[in-house]
């Protein structure tokens, strides 16, 4: 999948769907990208918790960001002794009502496409999180979106797509006790007929950009701004 998505409903229909508190920090988000604090629920928490997508600002160097620190295959869970302990022990649902991703249309131009689920609907991606200590010793948490291999809609764009929870999956999911054949057994791709998909601003490519008018559907433009008829 690509490192971009939304959450874009106000704080009262996301505590309403979650049954959590939202604190007062919270805004909508139209472009969530990496080293961005975004919202995530977590096992035991009463409501929302932000942390860092994939890494805290600065750390990279001006080097692009490892998708390794963004995302974790389904698949790989339990070949790590540190990934397993994450999938034990430090588990979190990331509210989300779409993501971002770019079809490759030539050598390098590249447009981008908007996925939405049934009715506009906020579901959550499985994800774990990490703490540690940054430079100045404060605790920093992070945390990686789970991927699974792609349904028949986004397959022809990319072939990880985010592990899109249901609703009892979620409950599962950040209950303490559920067993380990029981949480891999959740993480299921998701069904295409109940997602929906369009082309939107290549704006979106900027993570300094945000607002309404980036999941508005537009024709089919690359990064450069030049349409493409063969979306």
């Amino acid at each position: 999948m690509g490192d971009r998505y939304t959450i874009t409903v106000e704080a009262e229909a996301l505590k309403e769907r979650f049954n959590a508190e939202v604190p007062g920090r919270y805004e909508p988000r139209y472009n969530a990208a990496p080293t961005q604090v975004l919202p995530v629920i977590t096992q035991g928490s009463k409501g929302l918790s932000f942390f860092y997508w994939g890494q805290i600002p600065g750390r990279s160097k001006n080097r692009a960001i490892s998708p390794k620190l963004l995302f974790i295959e389904k698949e790989t869970l339990t070949e790590k002794l540190s990934f397993r302990e994450a999938l034990l022990k430090n588990r979190c649902l990331i509210p989300a009502d779409g993501y971002y991703d770019w079809k490759k249309i030539s050598k390098k131009g590249k447009v981008p496409h908007r996925f939405i689920f049934g009715n506009n609907a906020v579901m959550s991606f499985a994800g774990i999180w990490e703490e540690f200590e940054d430079d100045e010793e404060n605790i920093v948490h992070t945390f990686r979106i789970i991927t699974t291999p792609s349904n028949r809609l986004m397959a022809s764009i990319n072939d990880r797509m985010p592990a899109v929870l249901t609703r009892e999956a979620e409950k599962a999911w950040l209950d303490i006790h559920t067993p380990e054949e029981e949480l891999i057994e959740s993480l299921k791709t998701y069904p295409p007929d109940k997602m929906g998909l369009y082309t939107v601003s290549p704006r979106i490519s900027d993570l300094n950009n945000e607002g309404p008018s980036l999941v508005r559907p537009m024709a089919p433009a690359d990064q450069f701004g030049n349409y493409s008829l063969f979306d």
